[in-house]
């Protein structure tokens, strides 16, 4: 009898686990449609509400997804910075840094990932599949603006989706991280622990098999802190700030140290997720300025 207890109680444990498993790689895989955020993102609406003239641009993934976005020309320039918004967030997210790269002569392109709210079937793969959008953007730059020089500002996931893109396309000069993941499994235990009180183990190794297979993921080629050495010797910039609760400081740590030269790192102190531009304008607009001018 207690042979028989132990069996049904181990088969309603592991069903019970895959449930919550299954459950909780849809949360990863299913993002919400989200409005603009004033708050955090700081601009909302099109670039002409900065003063800046703008096109609306669209391009197509190589497994076939249409990408929008706004392109910002600067005068008599062959250089481009491209803005790579995080989870969830839209191209609003790196309008604050477009004026100030525009006026020291790069031209901008902001982009939107693929996201739900472009088709409801779309997934987030955490930057893995989306890395294919920052690469089309590339494409675009290059053959329809004939931009000789490109570097990439990515905030949060699409920080990470850039350090992926860059490992991978020879052809981005320069990136700037801001308040980048270095491990998706990490973030997910330290967001399961603050926002549940859910251990690591067992669950989300579960969860990290469940999103690979749902979202048809290879985890070796999924966290930018395994990537990121094979930029080298393209520079990179690593920006972090001490506040952040939904990316930990330690994650913008981890990526510098697994980085190559030449590298650098911008610590702010206070700073939140991804709003190291409201903690401090200034050395954050002047610091990204810099990184460009000298590396691009």
């Amino acid at each position: 009898m207690l042979k028989k207890t132990l069996f049904l109680f181990s088969v309603f444990f592991l069903i019970l686990l895959f449930g919550v498993g299954w459950y909780f790689s849809s949360v990863v895989l299913h993002l919400p449609v989200t409005e603009c955020d004033q708050e955090h993102y700081v601009f909302c609406g099109t670039p002409d509400k900065q003063g800046l003239a703008y096109e609306n641009t669209r391009f197509t993934s190589e497994d076939g997804f249409e990408i929008p976005g706004w392109y910002m020309p600067a005068i008599h320039s062959s250089k481009a910075v491209l803005l790579v918004h995080g989870r969830g967030a839209d191209r609003t997210e790196g309008m604050r840094y477009a004026p100030a790269l525009i006026k020291a002569g790069f031209n901008v392109l902001a982009i939107d990932l693929r996201h739900p709210r472009q088709s409801p079937e779309i997934i987030s793969t955490m930057g893995f599949h989306e890395q294919k959008d920052v690469i089309a953007a590339v494409d675009f730059l290059e053959r329809q603006k004939k931009m000789k020089d490109i570097g990439v500002l990515g905030f949060s996931m699409g920080g990470a989706t850039s350090v992926l893109a860059m490992a991978k396309d020879q052809r981005i000069k320069a990136g700037v991280f801001n308040s980048p993941i270095a491990s998706v499994e990490d973030v997910l235990t330290e967001n399961g622990q603050s926002s549940y009180g859910l251990p690591k183990y067992p669950l989300i190794p579960i969860v990290m098999q469940l999103f690979s297979w749902r979202g048809d993921i290879d985890l070796n080629r999924l966290n930018a802190e395994d990537l990121i050495a094979e930029i080298s010797p393209r520079p990179v910039f690593i920006m972090h700030g001490t506040a952040d609760k939904t990316v930990p400081y330690h994650h913008g740590e981890d990526l510098y140290t697994r980085a190559k030269e030449p590298k650098q790192f911008l610590k702010i102190e206070g700073g939140e997720h991804t709003r190291l531009w409201q903690a401090e304008r200034k050395k954050t607009e002047q610091s990204v300025v810099r990184f460009f001018l000298t590396n691009i």
